[in-house]
């Protein structure tokens, strides 16, 4: 089942998508109105969801609604790096021998659609196309052969990157935390739909071919993801991890390959769908 936060008439629900149909939530009143609340209501709330299916006043077009970022301000966005052997090679890093794990600040979510913006301090804009796992139930010290079961499903992220700021610090959270640098969508492929370590990932910078992987070479798959991380911290419903991209990020290419506005970027992945991007000059936001 595909899970998705929308917009309709101005009105903000969550729902699945079941062919070219929206299943509205806002249908049932005993269904949560959001996603974090949906995923942690569980199975008998999915349950309920897939069963609205038969009911014609449940139903939007999918043309008629806007699809948003499927977990609008989700409580951790993770991300991990150097977690492809070709991404390695290209860095001239070494193989890390435990998962390098940063935050990427919730505040640059954004949804399909939606402009990622070059700032105005940098040019050094770069893409990384990555498979997401999203958490749908809260967890702690998951063992690695009960980590599929705390999983809700998976997403596509777009892991934007300021080059010239990610250097700056060594936890790189500054230079992964750029309002709108985290794209994430356009739905949540629930984790009985696909098997997550062996999906086709690829990315296009307008359309060049950019990135090309499959999540079968991941160094450290999605369950030791999990099993490392909730040692650490206990994972909730709606928490993202991204977990790192592949060989051809623009940082690499000679000469370097980096985003500028009136590009669009485009992240495909197998079995669960496309997410794109335009990239803008970032407009006046100023607030103080």
């Amino acid at each position: 089942m595909r899970l998705i936060t929308f917009e309709h008439q101005g009105r903000q629900s969550v729902g699945a998508l079941i062919d070219d149909r929206i299943i509205d939530a806002a249908a049932d009143p005993e269904l949560p109105g959001n996603m974090i609340a949906l995923l942690t209501a569980g199975a008998p709330a999915l349950q309920r969801l897939q069963q609205l299916a038969t009911d014609p006043r449940a139903a939007i077009a999918l043309d008629q609604v806007r699809l948003l970022a499927p977990v609008p301000r989700p409580g951790k966005f993770l991300g991990v790096g150097l977690n492809y052997a070709d991404h390695i090679r290209e860095t001239g890093l070494a193989t890390p021998e435990f998962p390098t794990i940063f935050n990427k600040q919730t505040s640059c979510v954004i949804g399909p659609g939606e402009a990622i913006h070059k700032p105005r301090i940098s040019d050094k804009l770069d893409y990384e196309g990555e498979l997401a796992i999203v958490i749908g139930r809260r967890c702690r010290h998951v063992p690695l052969d009960k980590a599929a079961s705390v999983i809700a499903g998976y997403t596509i992220a777009n892991d934007v990157s300021v080059r010239d700021w990610q250097v700056k610090s060594p936890t790189w959270t500054l230079g992964k935390s750029f309002d709108t640098h985290g794209p994430i969508g356009p739905w949540i492929e629930t984790s009985d739909s696909i098997d997550p370590h062996n999906l086709e990932l690829r990315t296009w910078v307008n359309d060049e071919l950019r990135q090309h992987s499959n999540t079968r070479h991941l160094i450290f798959n999605c369950y030791q993801l999990i099993a490392t991380l909730s040692t650490v911290c206990t994972l909730e419903p709606g928490d993202i991890i991204a977990t790192g991209t592949s060989s051809g990020v623009g940082v690499a290419m000679k000469p370097r390959g980096y985003m500028k506005p009136g590009d669009r970027v485009r992240v495909e992945i197998e079995g669960i769908g496309e997410l794109c991007n335009p990239i803008i000059e970032e407009p006046d936001t100023r607030c103080y």
